[in-house]
């Protein structure tokens, strides 16, 4: 089994209060293989800049299908101290690095299945 990868498309901005703000990621997962996976966890941790800015868990099922690419919206809450200088980054839209990590468990005939990732690169909001 050929494992998903993911990429960072966009990050959508919403304050929750004085300090904390909403993050929503826009991620691609492509699935490289000839049969569909169902995602039962997504469980990561979010880096920009280097900095980790927060963490989050999504809980239902998410099915991708084969040899596709599937958007997935993956929602954090961080703190406004947390984000350092990444927030002026991501608000002027300034290229900025990105690492995701964490696990998913695919469900299977077999049980699930737990698969590390971990994906670095960077990003142009202006784009």
């Amino acid at each position: 089994m050929g494992k998903p990868s993911f990429v960072l498309r966009e990050i959508i901005i919403s304050p929750q209060s004085f300090t904390e703000i909403n993050l929503i990621l826009v991620l691609d997962v492509q699935n490289p293989n000839r049969f569909d996976l169902t995602f039962r966890t997504f469980e990561y941790t979010v880096y920009l800049n280097n900095e980790e800015i927060g963490n989050g868990l999504l809980e239902k099922e998410l099915l991708i299908p084969s040899s596709s690419i599937t958007r997935l919206q993956a929602p954090v809450v961080a703190k406004f101290k947390d984000l350092g200088g990444s927030l002026k980054t991501i608000i002027a839209g300034d290229d900025f690095s990105y690492k995701i990590e964490g696990k998913t468990d695919i469900k299977t005939a077999f049980g699930c299945l737990k698969i590390p990732f971990s994906k670095e690169g960077y990003i142009n909001l202006k784009n």
